[in-house]
């Protein structure tokens, strides 16, 4: 019973908690003896409040037993990215320099989950600053992903999915400038969005007008996203790009049907990209299951040109903005690949932050015509498969070679400019048995959408339904 509580569907125990079926307490504690029994091997969770989540899930137990009101979360364990202030609990950003860190308040993500019922137990486990996506860092170590101990869980989020798919959490958060969301959702066959910029308000941000990273949902199932999404999402006033519609809306049950749809498929994102072959012959058979719902599919790709420039310019400057200064006080307590990227963007003019705005303008506006033509574009979320903890990065695809920590991760970066909503869905496995991510684009704004569509898909092929053995 336990194990099967644990690898239920957040909707499905939302459910099961509101009925009194189960207890908050009950659920806890099936979650805390799955996590006490196998994160030591997967090393997903790096902060963990029992006691807390404890007094939390009693606590909600006994309103719910009062008639008071409860939130659409109530009672579900969440762990949060440890790069997102917990207030009272340590959060460290993978980095020794923030090791004894505790915020004193919630940051806005955190605290909307609470409001909504969800129960805190921890933090999950980030690579340093979030930089990369491989989960490791000097503190806690490497994540492994529970579908292959050894192999990496991807990241940054990567310590959110590997607790998804080990079953130690049914609802986890995370953040998304180069596919942090995306690309561990993939590796650990999980589901996440990179919203829309403004979907999810990040408070306080040093930068709140950029809109290169994202925070947003995860969870095993669409729906489960969507449940979660319908708490995060909704204006904040202290938030200059919050758009103004209301959460609620994506609770709403989500269709089956794709009929009529209209899908580009762009398994290499219009030769940008070099792809495992591995990858391209698990989609390119997956693909056929939206013809099969009804929608009409061609290879098509929008005109990427300068996104690279674009996200390239715009995270050195980030990161210059963020991590100049300590890389330069404290380098030898910095990464390597973060010292690397703040020194780019301390060489940046102010022309060649113009060029990129330029640029920014263009991709935008030949992406808003191309989602004339069709609802939808498919493309590879990862261009590798997961690979051993050990490396930093892949240094070559399919014998092309990669030149830094970031060109291996283009299927999401080149996509991250467009101001798309990008959702990663299970997308098959390998004969090997290691999973695939399949990428779902919509156009700004159309996160509903992207999740109707993933729905659809996931309902249909059932990938998301193989749990792994650990």
């Amino acid at each position: 019973m336990t194990e099967d509580l644990c690898f239920r569907s957040a909707t499905e125990l939302a459910g099961m908690l509101r009925s009194r079926e189960i207890s908050a307490r009950e659920l806890l504690e099936a979650h805390l003896e799955r996590i006490d029994r196998f994160n030591p091997t997967v090393n997903a969770v790096v902060t963990l409040d029992a006691d807390g989540g404890r007094i939390a899930a009693d606590s909600a137990d006994a309103a719910l037993a009062a008639g008071e009101p409860v939130g659409p979360l109530h009672g579900l364990p969440v762990a949060h990215k440890d790069t997102h202030a917990t207030g009272g609990m340590r959060t460290t950003w993978g980095s020794p320099l923030h090791a004894d860190t505790v915020p004193l308040r919630d940051e806005l993500v955190v605290a909307r989950l609470k409001a909504a019922g969800a129960i805190r137990i921890g933090k999950t486990n980030v690579p340093e600053f979030a930089a990369g996506s491989h989960t490791f860092n000097p503190l806690f170590g490497a994540t492994h992903n529970p579908y292959r101990h050894g192999l990496s869980a991807g990241g940054s989020s990567g310590g959110a999915t590997a607790a998804l798919a080990a079953g130690f959490v049914p609802l986890a958060e995370g953040s998304d400038m180069g596919g942090s969301l995306r690309n561990p959702s993939a590796f650990c066959n999980v589901v996440g969005l990179r919203p829309t910029p403004g979907r999810v308000p990040t408070w306080p941000a040093p930068m709140g007008w950029s809109q290169l990273s994202v925070q947003g949902p995860m969870g095993r199932t669409v729906a489960d996203v969507a449940l979660q999404l319908s708490v995060m999402a909704g204006p904040d006033p202290r938030v200059p790009i919050s758009l103004t519609d209301d959460g609620a809306a994506f609770a709403v049950p989500l269709p089956t049907s794709l009929a009529g749809l209209r899908v580009a498929w762009a398994p290499d994102l219009g030769g940008r990209v070099t792809v495992d072959p591995a990858i391209t012959s698990v989609l390119a058979s997956s693909v056929q299951a939206f013809t099969d719902l009804g929608a009409s599919v061609a290879e098509d790709c929008p005109n990427l040109s300068g996104a690279d420039e674009v996200f390239g310019t715009l995270r050195a400057w980030l990161y210059e903005a963020q991590y100049g200064e300590i890389s330069r006080r404290y380098p030898e307590r910095v990464k390597e690949s973060i010292r690397w990227n703040a020194e780019m963007g301390a060489k940046l003019t102010g022309p060649d932050l113009a060029r990129a705005e330029q640029l920014h303008t263009k991709l935008y506006e030949r992406m808003t015509a191309f989602f004339e033509r069709y609802d939808v574009l498919l493309a590879p979320t990862t261009q590798v498969l997961p690979f051993p903890v050990e490396m930093e990065y892949p240094t070559e695809i399919a014998g092309v070679p990669q030149g830094d920590y970031l060109e291996w991760m283009r299927s999401c970066t080149l996509l991250s400019p467009t101001g798309s909503p990008a959702l990663s869905v299970p997308g098959g496995f390998t004969p090997g048995g290691l999973p695939v991510g399949l990428q779902i684009i919509g156009p700004a704004r159309a996160d509903r959408r992207v999740l109707e569509v993933g729905h659809a898909f996931e309902q249909a092929t059932g990938f998301g339904s193989r749990r792994p053995v650990l």
